[in-house]
């Protein structure tokens, strides 16, 4: 583990070196630079410059920017127009990269020793969780799941972090992508889109590590949600898709674009997993929280629980969704899903399988808690 994380570290000081000089992978600077109005830089970089094919399973790839998966669904169940928010919003300024580039956000010295402080992937620990998940068993075979996920601002400081996340597992590979507000991941409270990777022995978020494949110049990885919900006022959520793509191998994932439609944003490829192939075990749904040792846990979703069943002000995941190994959606329309909080005092969540508000609201979740705050 010590040799692992030695090896994180390196590539975090080489990709911090290519973003200041910007060498890349092939020696070419970036095409063009960023900064957004939070005051973050993103480099526009060629496809083949990314992050990922630092990899050594990928030095020999035959990936291109115009990859698509082999067959996916553009389409989002109907979610009402007044609280979803889609990629486009959170579009970077200045046009944003051009076609054929990815945007790969810089980090400082600053960012790198503070990464330093992040903790363990909650999988080697304890963590304080409230989620739904599938049944523990070895010997489901899901292809895919999504979500629609309400955006809140849980109050996070110093080490501390909160976040909504679709979580999918097989064995000690794991994928997840959502929303977080992480200071030491990102250095501010900011609510923002992430994406995690871990293999096992490798993890890291976003594109820190060489795992994931940017085929959209719309996918700015670490970028705040413009829109935030006030459980006073207007609700903003967003959709999520991760499936895999029984052609190739790959698991890809899918974002909001408009209103009612996912696009390809990239994919983590098969070679950087030892078993990840056609399928996972377990998928969760649901809040994350974590203080290190002797901080007060932050508050999760809302900071209210779900003790009245009201998704104006509870967090939530909507139209929670499954998928096989064939690529065919599961029926869990009137499925109680297992329910899991690691900590009942201080969070928790309820699964509704018919929420009861047409198709906008299918199978949902609410979770949350105040925590110690």
């Amino acid at each position: 583990m010590v040799m692992n994380r030695r090896i994180i570290e390196h590539f975090l000081i080489v990709l911090f070196l290519c973003l200041m000089n910007y060498d890349g992978v092939r020696g070419k600077p970036p095409i063009k630079t960023i900064k957004t109005e939070y005051g973050d830089i993103f480099d526009c970089v060629d496809f083949y410059d990314q992050p990922a094919f630092h990899h050594p399973k990928l030095k020999n790839h035959n990936y291109h920017p115009q990859m698509k998966p082999s067959s996916f669904m553009t389409k989002v169940v109907d979610p009402p127009k007044s609280i979803t928010d889609t990629l486009e919003s959170m579009k970077l300024p200045d046009r944003g990269c051009p076609v054929g580039t990815v945007p790969v956000r810089r980090f400082s010295k600053q960012d790198l020793t503070r990464h330093k402080l992040l903790p363990k992937p909650e999988d080697n620990f304890v963590a304080n969780t409230a989620i739904v998940s599938t049944v523990d068993n070895p010997n489901n075979k899901f292809g895919g799941a999504s979500m629609i996920a309400a955006i809140y601002n849980p109050r996070s400081t110093g080490q501390q972090h909160s976040a909504c996340r679709l979580k999918l597992i097989k064995g000690k590979n794991i994928i997840q992508v959502g929303w977080r507000v992480d200071p030491t991941l990102y250095g501010d409270n900011r609510t923002r889109l992430f994406i995690h990777f871990n293999d096992g022995t490798n993890s890291c978020f976003d594109l820190l590590c060489p795992s994931f494949v940017v085929v959209s110049e719309l996918s700015p990885f670490g970028q705040p949600f413009r829109h935030i919900s006030d459980i006073h006022g207007e609700h903003f959520d967003w959709a999520f898709q991760i499936k895999w793509d029984q052609q190739k191998g790959n698991w890809w994932l899918f974002l909001q674009h408009m209103t009612d439609q996912y696009i390809p944003v990239g994919f983590w490829p098969k070679e950087v997993f030892d078993d990840f192939g056609n399928y996972a075990t377990r998928v969760e749904w649901g809040g994350v929280v974590y203080s290190p040792a002797g901080v007060l846990l932050p508050p999760m979703g809302t900071g209210n629980y779900p003790i009245i069943k009201s998704a104006l002000s509870i967090a939530y995941c909507r139209n929670i969704a499954l998928l096989d190994d064939k690529g065919q959606y599961i029926d869990i329309s009137n499925s109680n899903l297992p329910t899991t909080s690691t900590n009942s005092l201080l969070y928790s969540v309820a699964d509704y399988p018919n929420y009861g508000l047409g198709s906008d609201y299918n199978h949902t979740i609410l979770y949350g808690g105040p925590g110690e705050l």
